[in-house]
């Protein structure tokens, strides 16, 4: 949806037509752009909320990722049983992954506000 609109309700409203000796009647006119901007302002609402719904799910989409990664984490830890060595760089991973979730968690409430 990043193409670009022609009119806005203002537009639509302030539109003058011409009016020629064989012309369109000015009351039909007005009466059938009075649909298209309530048409207008209807499209614009539902695009909205789209968006809004949007955001919601990327959200919760990068959570579930993060929780996903945190499992498969402890699974594979729990699959091996780590030497002191291998623990150590287990626990590194594991503060990788917090520190990546930080910065998503961080970039989602700043792009919020």
């Amino acid at each position: 949806m990043s193409g670009k609109v022609n009119l806005d309700l203002q537009s639509i409203l302030d539109k003058q037509f011409d009016i020629d000796f064989k012309g369109y009647s000015p009351s039909e006119v007005d009466s059938f752009l009075d649909l298209v901007m309530e048409d207008y302002q209807t499209y614009q609402d539902i695009t909205a909320e789209l968006n809004q719904k949007i955001a919601e799910l990327e959200r919760t989409n990068a959570s579930l990722r993060a929780k996903l990664i945190e499992e498969e984490g402890r699974t594979r830890a729990l699959e091996s049983k780590p030497t002191p060595a291998a623990q150590g760089a287990a626990n590194v991973d594991i503060l990788k992954r917090l520190s990546r979730l930080e910065e998503q968690v961080f970039e989602q409430n700043r792009n919020k506000h």
